[in-house]
């Protein structure tokens, strides 16, 4: 069972990587959310559900791994993949947007402002998400108030 947590982790072998292995996780995620959504209801509640999904199976595998490889090691990036997809959820799925959501997310997930690296003290898996969430979750408010400013 830890190998199928380990592969969920690492999402699907990019926490491999090494170094950038986060960037490359977020990366991938917004290109997949936009082959496989671009033109799509933004309002459509199908990416809300998977995004869920992910992210209680990142708080699970990220919990299952961590007696393996300690504290949020940098090897489990699908926290970043949750928090992409957080970036961008009710967004217009367009290049532009996608774009912008990856740069916040990152640039939240990165520097941590505003509380962000407090969440990293919550225990297990949830520590390891949270921090990925919140970022996700600042990105896609700024990305909304953007979008409804234009």
């Amino acid at each position: 069972m830890i190998r199928i947590h380990k592969l969920i982790a690492t999402s699907l072998g990019i926490g491999y990587i090494g170094k950038g292995g986060g960037t490359v996780a977020a990366a991938v995620a917004a290109l997949v959310w936009y082959l496989v959504l671009a033109g799509s209801n933004p309002a459509n509640f199908g990416p809300l559900l998977i995004t869920v999904v992910i992210t209680l199976l990142g708080i699970w595998s990220g919990t299952e791994v961590e007696p393996y490889w300690g504290k949020d090691d940098k090897k489990v990036v699908i926290d970043e993949v949750a928090g992409m997809m957080i970036s961008v959820l009710f967004v217009p799925v367009t290049p532009a947007y996608i774009l912008a959501g990856l740069v916040l997310f990152r640039f939240f997930d990165i520097v941590k402002p505003l509380y962000i690296r407090r969440t990293e003290a919550l225990p297990g898996g949830v520590g390891v998400m949270m921090d990925d969430i919140v970022a996700g979750i600042y990105s896609n408010l700024l990305l909304q108030l953007v979008i409804h400013l234009i």
